[in-house]
């Protein structure tokens, strides 16, 4: 009889070492999947200029990031805008930037060099254009710009394709009808407050920093886009197909719209790689702008709207291959 109990013990005991290992092997393979590991190196993020969304967007996600993957190390690099951060992306200077859809659309059209090789990680928020002028000015709409000096964005930047396609969509030849000034919105706010400016064009989130510290000094009021203007717009190019009409919220600079709300266009952010990346380092990095996006919201406002359900619309370029994994993921 006790040899009988031995041997029923010893069995109960083997049940239940092969049951927990069982379970300390699903555990693991849970906890650290098999075949995957953290992405690790280098990596490149190309912004834009200092007092813009996309630099101060830039400078939190890199926050992110660093508790996320605290393998990869990632350099900011400002720049002009879109245009700039594309031909970034393509000459293998950035690994990742932000640029508008109609910026990209451009870029493809042109057939610049990469543009076969771009991919979408996520559509962002929107920017929306301002027209920023002194509060006492006689302009009221695009076409009263005629002779007067206007910040276009620079050489480089979503503002500066935007700018030229409103002006010629009001009947205005950028070089010919106006005098226009290169410079971005680390420039374009002193200059108009020192009289050296008469109007300038910024395409941003709301609110964009450097136009909400200028109300704050200087009386402005922005100047409405109306529907008209979106109409002639849409006939200037295909890629002006990625213009919708938006409205700025009436509390969106609250000093410059005495309450109302104001007309005008906007155009889609989109997170931008390319095929070269590796996938797992893209996914990760989607997953960390789509989950840091409250934290990130907190500080930049336009964050707030990055949305799960629309991020993986990135027309017009196909999601990278990592992002769609990402998504997949997540998945309901």
């Amino acid at each position: 009889m006790p040899a009988a109990l031995s041997r029923t013990a010893r069995r109960r005991l083997l049940q239940v070492s092969a049951a927990l290992l069982v379970l300390v092997g699903a555990l693991v393979w849970w906890l650290v999947p098999f075949g995957t590991k953290s992405p690790s190196g280098h990596i490149a993020f190309s912004t834009g200029v200092p007092t813009g969304v996309y630099q101060r967007y830039g400078e939190l996600l890199q926050q992110a990031l660093a508790r996320d993957l605290p393998d990869v190390s990632i350099t900011l690099k400002n720049s002009e805008g879109s245009q700039q951060n594309l031909a970034r992306l393509a000459s293998g200077e950035a690994d990742f930037t932000v640029a508008t859809a109609d910026a990209v659309a451009q870029y493809q059209r042109d057939r610049k060099p990469g543009f076969d090789r771009l991919r979408g990680c996520a559509r962002l928020y929107d920017d929306y254009v301002q027209l920023v002028v002194p509060k006492g000015s006689t302009v009221q709409s695009v076409a009263d710009l005629r002779g007067l000096r206007v910040g276009v964005g620079q050489s480089g930047s979503g503002v500066r394709l935007i700018a030229d396609r409103v002006l010629a969509a009001a009947g205005l030849t950028p070089d010919v009808d106006i005098v226009p000034v290169s410079a971005g919105i680390d420039r374009m706010p002193a200059l108009l407050e020192r009289h050296r400016l008469d109007a300038f064009f910024w395409s941003g989130g709301l609110p964009t920093e450097g136009v909400q510290k200028l109300s704050e000094r200087l009386p402005i009021r922005l100047v409405p886009l109306d529907d008209t203007l979106m109409e002639s717009l849409h006939d200037v190019g295909e890629s002006t197909r990625y213009y919708r009409s938006a409205t700025i919220p009436a509390d969106a600079y609250s000093l410059a719209q005495d309450g109302n709300p104001v007309d005008t266009l906007a155009v889609a952010n989109i997170l931008v790689t390319t095929d070269k990346t590796d996938p797992d380092l893209v996914e990760s990095f989607t997953r960390t702008v789509i989950g840091s996006r409250d934290r990130i919201g907190n500080q930049v406002h336009p964050a707030q709207l990055v949305d799960l359900r629309t991020a993986v619309y990135t027309d017009p370029l196909p999601l990278h291959e990592g992002a769609r994994r990402y998504y997949r993921s997540v998945k309901p």
